[in-house]
């Protein structure tokens, strides 16, 4: 399977007139989408928080986090998004896929929503 890439417009979510627009990476083994440090700033939004993070080799970094709405494929969702360097190529975790019943479809090498629709654990059905 090749790689997996997508269009997304991110907005800043307190002003919506403010978005970018890059084509993405899709990493399904990443948690959260890196967008580069300028890209974020330009659309007003600045770091809430830190999360810590392991990379492939193993080793553990502090990255800056906000949030910020997603748009793609015809849906939208808010999650957390990580300041990334100037150079990092855009990348869309998994986390908003889940948030938008998104996943990857490894025959065709692009996104598709999931047929059997929203997962619920540790709910049980309860009948009449």
């Amino acid at each position: 399977m090749g790689a997996t890439y997508v269009d997304v417009a991110v907005t800043n979510p307190l002003a919506p007139q403010r978005t970018w627009e890059g084509n993405f990476l899709v990493d399904t083994g990443a948690t959260d989408s890196i967008i580069p440090r300028s890209k974020l700033e330009e659309i007003g939004l600045s770091p809430k928080r830190q999360f810590t993070y392991e990379l492939a080799d193993g080793s553990q970094v502090e990255l800056d986090v906000a949030q910020a709405q997603l748009d793609f494929m015809g849906e939208t969702c808010i999650v957390n998004v990580v300041f990334g360097n100037e150079d990092a190529e855009p990348l869309l975790g998994h986390l908003p896929l889940e948030a938008t019943n998104m996943e990857v479809d490894p025959s065709g090498g692009r996104l598709k929503k999931r047929r059997n629709g929203r997962y619920m654990v540790g709910i049980r059905r309860v009948d009449d």
